[in-house]
């Protein structure tokens, strides 16, 4: 049997198929092959995991006048359609499995055309427009989170959950302290803005730096963008601190294997609510300071954030609110009640669905059957 996964563009969309991809091929006898757009994350990953690649013209979908419309729209999306058209014609898979997010659209567009079978997997507490697109005709939808609100025909949708990156789980708390040479006693924070880092975080971060880390150990992923000059600014704001505070801080534009150790080592993470970061503080059990980014399609990131706020799993401070004072403040607060802090990361867990991958290897199979 031959499955096709399309998606990416986001470490998000692209650890959710990945995972996916490994509890299909525990099964044996299914060929995976992986469409996805030629720069993002998709292009090196898949073909680490073993999995035969096709890359393909990407547009993005906006809900909102931007030049690049024009482009995407005009010239890019049709482009990622014909080549998935052929592509798929040619390799004739039994289902197409996407994603989500506008890599996953003009596959799913494309398998339609030839009326081969589509799940789709939505990630957010609110569906995207790429979704809301291929839902409409997708045998099946698999959430993550319960909905109510109708986007998605009741019959054709099922609970599935977000599968967590199998190379996270595992991590042990004293090789994450080990790994910077953390101290035991103090408590680890890990800042991440993703990625590509967050240049309002940073410099959020970087104004009180010193003040949070009279409180803890930090690791920081800042990102590398060269336009921001965010990685540089911070280490010349932890070069002036004093020596005993310095080496409380550990500066990283990026965060490889050593994630999952500090996870496990990690009481609080301070980050943005996309899809991938919540789901892994749930599934890990982390509690969470989330700063939902503004403007998101239907402020889904806001919408994460706050499924997770209401089971008692993490406090939320939107952007708007976010200042050095006002940060120094919530992490005060939420640090000086370390007990309160490892129960609020179990109340998280009780969000996440544990064999979520398994779960959507099964809607898969069933799906393909004739």
């Amino acid at each position: 049997m031959r499955i096709v996964i399309a998606g990416g563009g986001t470490g998000g969309h692209t650890s959710a198929g990945l995972a996916v991809a490994a509890a299909l091929g525990r099964r044996g006898g299914i060929d995976i092959h992986w469409i996805g757009s030629r720069a993002g994350v998709e292009a090196r990953r898949a073909p680490e995991a073993g999995l035969t690649f096709h890359a393909i013209p990407t547009g993005k979908l906006r809900r909102y006048w931007d030049w690049q419309n024009v482009p995407d729209l005009g010239l890019r999306v049709p482009a990622g359609f014909a080549q998935s058209w052929r592509l798929l014609r040619r390799l004739a898979p039994r289902l197409v499995f996407a994603t989500g997010g506008f890599v996953a659209l003009p596959p799913a567009l494309a398998a339609r055309a030839l009326r081969i079978p589509v799940v789709v997997h939505e990630q957010t507490a609110v569906p995207g427009l790429a979704n809301r697109i291929a839902g409409r005709f997708a045998r099946r939808v698999a959430l993550t989170f319960p909905m109510s609100g109708g986007e998605f025909r009741a019959d054709r949708v099922v609970l599935t959950g977000n599968p967590l990156r199998p190379e996270l789980a595992g991590g042990s708390p004293d090789a994450g302290r080990r790994l910077f040479g953390f101290a035991d006693g103090a408590p680890l924070v890990y800042v991440t803005g993703g990625s590509q880092g967050s240049h309002r975080i940073n410099r959020t971060v970087g104004a009180v730096l010193s003040s949070l880390l009279e409180q803890a150990q930090l690791v920081h992923q800042c990102g590398d963008h060269p336009t921001t000059g965010d990685r540089a600014w911070l280490e010349a704001e932890a070069g002036r601190l004093p020596e005993a505070l310095r080496r409380r801080y550990a500066l990283r534009p990026y965060v490889g294997a050593e994630l999952r150790d500090i996870y496990a080592a990690a009481e609080l993470v301070i980050g943005r609510s996309g899809a991938g970061t919540v789901n892994e503080c749930c599934q890990l059990g982390r509690a969470a300071l989330y700063i939902p980014l503004p403007g998101t399609s239907g402020d889904e990131q806001t919408a994460n954030a706050r499924l997770v706020e209401a089971v008692g799993g993490a406090a939320l401070l939107p952007q708007v609110s976010l200042t050095p004072e006002r940060l120094l403040e919530v992490v005060t607060r939420l640090l000086t009640d370390r007990t309160a802090l490892a129960r609020m990361g179990e109340q998280a867990r009780t969000l996440a669905v544990p064999d979520a991958a398994e779960r959507l290897a099964r809607v898969i199979l069933e799906s393909a059957a004739p």
